[in-house]
């Protein structure tokens, strides 16, 4: 599906997608008004449709899935909180240390097995100010990233994820789901996502990785905890006036981007077992569940990125010697032939 005039591969992310033609009419089509006056009736429809599909009661739309996140931190904590969360999470490692600077709060760090959350070590990260002779912050938030970006894409089963929920709430604390890719995930496990999020607080959906929007998340949860969200939009600055013309690439994505995931999940894991393959790389093809794959090289990862360049492939290195790949609505499969060739070259 390659709907834009280039010649390059593009594999840096999934947030390099273009809207399609018809996503384009559809936002030209939009009706609009101002949002932040309550006004504007195709985003009223997205936030609607979306909370309904997440079995929760409201939801807001805001520019970004950092800002979702960020207005989710900080409707659930209060200065001096703790917020527990994996070492390898979203929003400890790429969103600016807005936790500290917008919410005022500290974080435990969780050690990860496959790139996912264990609940005992999500447990013993837990730390309460009572009985501790106040040494101690007050844990009352835990997140969950899923699918895993840094975790090579791995989705959370079911399982975990209800026994996270569980070790959250005998601790007293509120549950988030950043779920950027949370489509992804439902479709690799085959499990709804209302389903997945029953029993978490809030969750942030991103439109503009895989579901091939251009801009727009949504955070869902209870009216109550959403009409505080609504608060820190505002105080965030992230209130848009006729943001209809985005929802409605949103409301596309939503009818006729989600089914389609499973092909970016099969071409991803033909990547991974022929890039596998080959000497000089190795894929750590269990956390190859969704759209990812994170390699590893015996060559410097900037070298692989150059060569890759020069062949018209563009890739993301996260470590010296590792990379990431991510596919995406507009990789065909003659590109999945074009970067196996690639690879083979080295």
């Amino acid at each position: 599906m390659r709907d834009y005039d280039s010649d390059r591969v593009d594999l840096r992310s999934d947030t390099v997608t273009q809207p399609t033609p018809s996503m384009r009419q559809a936002m030209n089509l939009a009706i609009v008004g101002d949002d932040v006056l309550g006004d504007d009736p195709t985003v009223k429809l997205l936030e609607q449709r979306l909370a309904k599909i997440c079995g929760k009661e409201a939801g807001l739309f805001v520019p970004s899935g950092t800002m979702s996140n960020a207005i989710a931190l900080r409707a659930h904590t209060s200065p001096g909180d703790e917020i527990i969360t994996a070492k390898n999470s979203h929003i400890y490692l790429y969103e600016g240390g807005g936790y500290a600077a917008l919410c005022g709060a500290s974080i435990a760090l969780v050690d990860v097995h496959d790139g996912l959350m264990r609940p005992e070590d999500v447990e013993r990260a837990i730390r309460k100010q009572a009985g501790s002779l106040s040494h101690y912050p007050d844990g009352s938030l835990v997140c969950v990233e899923n699918t895993s970006n840094r975790g090579g894409g791995a989705c959370y089963p079911q399982e975990t994820l209800d026994s996270i929920v569980a070790v959250a709430k005998a601790n007293d604390c509120a549950t988030h789901m950043d779920g950027a890719r949370i489509f992804n995930a439902a479709i690799a496990t085959n499990t709804s996502v209302e389903r997945m999020l029953r029993d978490f607080d809030s969750a942030s959906i991103c439109f503009s990785k895989g579901l091939g929007a251009p801009v727009g998340s949504v955070l869902v949860g209870s009216q109550a905890f959403i009409a505080r969200a609504h608060r820190w939009r505002k105080m965030f600055g992230g209130g848009m006036r006729q943001a209809g013309i985005l929802a409605a690439g949103c409301l596309h994505a939503l009818d006729h981007h989600v089914e389609r995931l499973v092909e970016d999940h099969q071409r991803a894991r033909t990547l991974a077992n022929a890039i596998n393959e080959l000497d000089d790389f190795d894929v750590a093809l269990n956390t190859v569940e969704t759209n990812m794959v994170y390699f590893h090289s015996h060559v410097p990862a900037v070298e692989v990125m150059e060569k890759l360049k020069s062949r018209g492939i563009d890739v993301m290195d996260i470590q010296p010697h590792a990379c990431r790949i991510v596919v995406h609505l507009h990789i065909t499969d003659e590109d999945v032939q074009r970067i196996i060739d690639a690879f083979s070259s080295f």
